[in-house]
């Protein structure tokens, strides 16, 4: 047990494990990457203040040694370099000056930016607007921000989009965003958000104003940065501005490396390091970055996301192997704690505890159970003590479908199909909650499923053998002898599961229940109709006289006709039953394969609004056929 939980721990620590390594914040950072004709371009970011020797710049890719040359951003249009600020001006920035610490803030951006970097503004509060188109004219970005103005509403993620949207495609493309409150808009979402940053590869770096308060919106925040490579930078009205001088110091102090590429580089990937030496020692920036020759005749520079690569990076499968692994985990540690199926005690074993336990012949024996497994069965119990009624039904279901578990141990098996089944759907889901929460549904009812599958089965046996075992007391009684003596007769040559539900009907009456009482707790537990028939039909016998023997053989008689008509009524009614499991599973079992052989083409039904309402449309209307189908083939005998 101990090996399975540390198992379940490291599995944890994967999932939770960030997909890519940051670098501290006195190290340079590779920013972007970009491959034209004449080879690659390479925007690094270095500390503020470091004085790098432009001479002595060296790269490698993938170990090959670059013929780097170093040249500081400025006026330099190399690499176009686009940002956007996505400004927040709904009502609330009205607040304690936070709008026009605002404004003066983004002033102070303008002063500080590179003349060479295209600056565009996107303002959002319950309409987004592009304000500016990216653009080097810095007055006509000051007129801008001096003329915004504020209005309710606050689509953060609609503005995040257009922000997005606006910084194009080409170059080195980066967003900066100011808000002060959590998305108050419904037709886009958080996960439509940061696919598509992640998608275009765009810097996204965030400022929280006072929002220490707001969890929430501060998580979703952080999401969005987290998407965007970025930062979430938390701030006041009065330090908004020195904020903003931060982000456009960033800019500043970037260094602009180019390089051709290696004779006989062709591979599609590869990892960018770039050395610069300071006054103060080496700085090392490195990144894996896609590698691709641009278009024969296309001039235009072929740009990719880029990944930092400072530190060792977890590979794309290690979120899938997490959960897989955590799985298992679960799985093993509910399958240790369900107990081994005892055997039936023999006749020495039950005197052997009968003298333990009044002190006879007691000896110092170990106790072989798992403490874990107590505890938690202990828990369980304690869970069903306190709903009785939860009990009572789980106990019902276990004997009527014939299972050894007790109700606590069945409690705790099925807590563990329920988690083990919301793990595999964020498996196959690959990581959807959505998908997530229909597995772990799909776990809830599967027990269900299976105790009723179970009593079906061993309820349809009972009443096939029923016949046959009435037949068998009416040739006992007819023999002389007795009712209970007939009963044992079944026990002992009678077909399972009437064997050992008689044999309970004997145990019974042996401890003071009368033996209709006793047949009456064995259709209840089969919901047999026909057995509560023959209790009946024995009840009256027993209370106005008669010959029981002709009595059952005339009941044995009348129940195979019906056994007959029954079956024939299955065999004509089994191809609706056919069609109608058919018809139900395919759906389901086609959005699986689907899952697995085309995500992409089944993604928009779980990242989209639209998509969610008909994934929830189509299960309601299949389920309403299944349950016409159903009860158009059921037919009642």
């Amino acid at each position: 047990m101990r090996r399975v939980v540390l198992a379940a721990l490291a599995a944890v620590l994967v999932v939770l494990a960030p997909s890519t390594a940051w670098a501290a914040e006195d190290d340079a950072t590779i920013a972007h990457v970009e491959v034209a004709d004449n080879g690659l371009r390479i925007l690094v970011s270095v500390p503020s203040g470091a004085e790098v020797d432009l001479d002595a710049v060296a790269g490698t890719l993938d170990g090959d040694t670059l013929d780097a040359t170093a040249t500081s951003t400025g006026t330099d249009t190399t690499v176009q370099r686009t940002t956007v600020l996505a400004m927040d001006t709904s009502d609330s920035m009205a607040r304690n000056g936070r709008f026009e610490a605002a404004k003066e803030a983004a002033l102070t951006f303008l002063d500080n930016v590179p003349a060479d970097v295209l600056v565009g503004i996107v303002t959002f509060d319950g309409d987004v607007s592009t304000a500016l188109d990216p653009t080097t004219d810095r007055a006509a970005a000051e007129a801008v921000i001096d003329d915004l103005e504020l209005s309710k509403g606050t689509l953060l993620y609609d503005g995040i989009l257009a922000a997005v949207d606006l910084a194009g495609e080409g170059g080195q493309r980066s967003v900066l965003v100011l808000s002060d409150g959590a998305d108050t808009g419904n037709d886009t979402g958080l996960t439509e958000v940061t696919a598509a940053i992640e998608d275009t590869a765009t810097l996204v770096d965030v400022v929280s104003l006072d929002q220490e308060n707001k969890p929430k919106a501060a998580a979703a925040l952080s999401d969005l940065a987290a998407a965007g490579q970025g930062t979430v930078i938390e701030s006041t009205g009065a330090a908004l501005a020195d904020a903003f001088a931060a982000e456009a110091e960033v800019l500043s102090d970037q260094i602009l490396v180019t390089a051709p590429l290696p004779a006989g580089f062709n591979a599609e990937e590869a990892t960018v390091a770039i050395t610069l030496p300071t006054s103060d020692g080496n700085l090392v920036a490195s990144a894996f970055a896609k590698i691709q020759d641009a278009p024969d005749g296309d001039t235009g520079p072929s740009t990719q996301p880029v990944n930092p690569d400072d530190t060792w990076q977890l590979p794309d499968w290690a979120l899938y192997a997490g959960i897989l692994v955590f799985g298992i985990g679960l799985v093993t540690a509910a399958v240790l704690l369900v107990p081994a199926r005892k055997q039936p005690m023999t006749i020495a074993d039950r005197l052997t505890a009968y003298t333990a336990s009044t002190g006879v012949g007691r000896q110092e024996t170990k106790s072989a159970s798992d403490p874990m497994f107590d505890q938690a069965k202990a828990a369980a119990a304690g869970v069903l003590d306190r709903n009785k009624g939860l009990e009572q039904k789980l106990a019902a279901r276990l004997a009527a479908a014939g299972s050894g578990f007790k109700p606590s141990e069945w409690l705790l098996l099925h807590v563990g199909v329920v988690i083990a089944s919301g793990l595999f759907g964020l498996l196959v889901g690959g990581g959807s909650l959505v998908v997530g929460i229909l597995f772990v549904i799909l776990g809830f009812f599967l027990p269900r499923f299976f105790l009723s599958f179970k009593a079906g089965r061993r309820r349809k046996a009972f009443n096939s053998s029923l016949p046959d075992t009435l037949q068998l007391m009416a040739g006992s009684l007819s023999a002389g002898l007795s009712l209970a003596q007939s009963v044992d007769t079944v026990v002992h040559e009678g077909p399972e599961p009437i064997a050992s539900e008689f044999k309970r009907v004997l145990v019974e009456t042996r401890i003071g229940l009368e033996i209709e009482d006793a047949f009456d707790g064995v259709a209840e537990r089969f919901q047999s109709k026909d057995f509560a028939w023959v209790v009946m039909a024995i009840r009256i016998q027993r209370q106005v006289g008669g010959n029981l023997a002709e009595l059952l053989t005339t009941v044995a008689a009348t129940m195979r006709e019906r056994e007959y008509l029954r079956r024939q009524v299955a065999a004509l009614a089994a191809e609706g039953k056919l069609s109608a499991m058919i018809l139900a599973c395919l759906p389901p079992g086609f959005l699986i394969f689907l899952s697995f052989t085309n995500r992409g083409y089944i993604e928009p039904l779980f990242n989209t609004g639209l998509g969610l309402m008909m994934l929830i449309g189509a299960t309601v209307w299949l389920c309403i056929g299944v349950f016409w189908m159903s009860r158009m083939v059921k037919v009642e005998i």
